[in-house]
């Protein structure tokens, strides 16, 4: 059976970025269940997720409906928390059977140890994102943010997304802080031995590698994102393969 993984999607609500919505959601449906029977997301699915007690962002609907269809297919789904969906919670756990992981998770992959994270907070030089993260998980921070109506949280989260962006884009990924501190950061993994795969997203740059590990080589993967690469990464029940749905 197949697992797919996937980062790094972005989506937001309609009107803004529609193509990239139909995209994604053509892809979903799209994919022969009778194969892939688990979807791995490393985060940022979406640009921007907050759950209400009784609210979802109504521009979500399509893609939370090709994810139940799968769900109803017999597909199992796990997220990792990235930088704009942190916050994931029980609608996502309870209605669409998702798992949620809110730090990096070991994983076993054909006896191999896969250490799945999003890779946001690597970057040692990223001091102010860390007090930023740290401060977005508390409980107070939470329920002051449920005050907040969803409209006025959709568009903040917008203006703060497009700003962040903006003030992170590189003209090369691949060259970019975050890519070097992923890298960086799954080198020391692999050869500390404390596990055999090291796969990210973040830092929108598709890769996959091989660095030194105790016993041989390990693997370093990063699954790019759907903003400029529609990119994925396959487990067949064997290997690897970096894919381009494009």
């Amino acid at each position: 059976m197949v697992t797919l993984f996937l980062s790094d999607v972005h989506l937001d609500v309609p009107p803004h970025n529609q193509e990239r919505m139909d995209v994604f959601i053509g892809f979903l449906r799209s994919l022969d269940t009778s194969r892939v029977t688990r979807i791995v997301l490393l985060g940022d699915l979406f640009d921007f997720w907050f759950e209400y007690k009784h609210v979802v962002f109504s521009g979500y609907f399509d893609v939370l409906r090709a994810f139940a269809e799968l769900r109803d297919l017999g597909v199992t789904f796990d997220l990792v928390g990235g930088n704009h969906d942190f916050w994931a919670g029980r609608f996502l756990e309870h209605r669409l059977a998702f798992t949620i992981h809110r730090r990096p998770v070991l994983m076993d992959f054909g006896g191999r140890r896969v250490l799945l994270c999003h890779g946001d907070g690597l970057n040692p030089r990223d001091v102010g994102y860390r007090v930023y993260k740290w401060i977005a998980r508390t409980r107070l921070v939470i329920g002051a943010f449920r005050l907040i109506h969803p409209d006025w949280a959709m568009a903040l989260a917008r203006l703060v997304s497009q700003g962040s962006r903006e003030l992170s884009r590189v003209a090369d990924p691949t060259k970019g802080a975050e890519a070097a501190a992923l890298r960086t950061y799954a080198r020391r993994v692999l050869a500390e031995g404390t596990a055999d795969v090291v796969m990210c997203g973040h830092a929108h740059s598709p890769a996959m590698e091989e660095y030194p590990a105790p016993c041989g080589k390990g693997l370093y993967i990063n699954t790019g994102d759907w903003l400029y690469h529609r990119s994925y990464v396959e487990w067949d029940g064997t290997d690897f393969h970096l894919r381009d749905a494009r």
